[in-house]
């Protein structure tokens, strides 16, 4: 039986895979999907943004997270993120190092 694919042949795919601070796993969630939600996230403006991301915890680490999300625009993406850099939203002080790179 033929399945959907995860992405659309062209497009690509971010993938985040990060820890944040001991403990903080549900307050982190919590700061993501206030900035994720708001009115002001670039990338749901985007025309390249395909499908909303998805935020994944791991189940053995739940401290360990994934975000993953389909775009069609690479340099449209790079330059979201340049935003995204500058706006510094609140959950990237949860994350361990405070890097938040794909």
């Amino acid at each position: 039986m033929a399945m959907e694919p995860l992405a659309s042949q062209g497009n690509f795919i971010h993938v985040y895979d990060f820890r944040v601070k001991a403990g903080a796993g549900d307050r982190f969630i919590e700061s993501f999907n206030a900035a994720d939600y708001s009115d002001f996230n670039p990338m749901h403006k985007s025309h390249a943004h395909v499908k909303d991301g998805v935020l994944c915890r791991d189940t053995e680490d739940p401290d360990r997270f994934y975000l993953i999300g389909e775009w069609s625009d690479i340099e449209v993406y790079r330059a979201v993120r340049k935003t995204i850099k500058r706006t510094g939203p609140s959950f990237v002080d949860l994350i361990e190092g405070g890097i938040f790179e794909p």
